[in-house]
């Protein structure tokens, strides 16, 4: 990423001229019960980033690839919308963005997701640390924390995330920015071909997410 240099607040920039783009943290109740247990300061949430018009997420699947996916903002399948929350604001260009993610998405597989260590919230904290320098609010993933504390205490029905399914992965068209869903095999040494087949065919009824290809690092 030649283009991107660190700001004094720890956030990624450009090194060209360009306007900045707000971050968005959009935030999810998992179960109706927040209603009651928000006040409390204590609830099971899932959270997405805004970038430039798309919301990148985390979620599970059973493969060594990729589980960094892409919604519309604000509409995240499975969940149910409470509020945005603004973090700062990137000059990453579209597609210096574009390279950025699909490098963390290298970092995020799917079969690597935990509630406790490595959830949606995680993700999107460490996002936001990356491009603005700073942190989610700590209430949006509190109950990891005290998950990590007592785990025992935890459902076994929380144990994995709500977002479970096939990637369908998309790319970006180098001449106008659009994407298009990749028709590529992706080279890997861990998953065979009838399972790379299976990650590069969408589910029926999953067309709301797109999941990010991973670059090469």
């Amino acid at each position: 990423m030649g283009a991107e240099s660190t700001s004094g607040s720890g956030g990624l920039h450009s090194t060209k001229n360009c306007v900045d783009t707000e971050v968005v943290l959009n935030i999810y109740d998992l179960t109706p019960v927040n209603s009651y247990t928000y006040w409390f300061g204590f609830g099971i949430f899932h959270s997405g980033i805004q970038v430039h018009g798309k919301e990148y997420g985390f979620g599970a699947h059973d493969y060594p690839a990729s589980g960094v996916f892409e919604v519309e903002p604000r509409s995240c399948p499975g969940f149910i919308y409470r509020n945005s929350l603004s973090l700062g604001y990137t000059n990453l260009q579209i597609s210096e963005f574009r390279t950025f993610i699909e490098g963390v998405a290298s970092e995020y597989h799917g079969d690597t997701y935990h509630l406790i260590s490595k959830n949606c919230n995680h993700f999107t904290d460490d996002i936001s640390c990356r491009l603005t320098g700073k942190r989610i609010p700590g209430w949006v993933n509190r109950l990891a924390r005290l998950g990590a504390l007592c785990s025992c205490l935890l459902p076994e029905s929380l144990q994995v995330t709500t977002v479970k399914q096939l990637p369908e992965y998309h790319e970006m068209s180098e001449d106008d920015g659009s994407e298009s869903p990749s028709s590529t095999t992706r080279e890997s040494t861990e998953i065979d071909d009838d399972q790379e087949k299976r990650l590069l065919s969408p589910l029926e009824g999953t067309g709301d997410v797109s999941f990010v290809k991973e670059g090469h690092r």
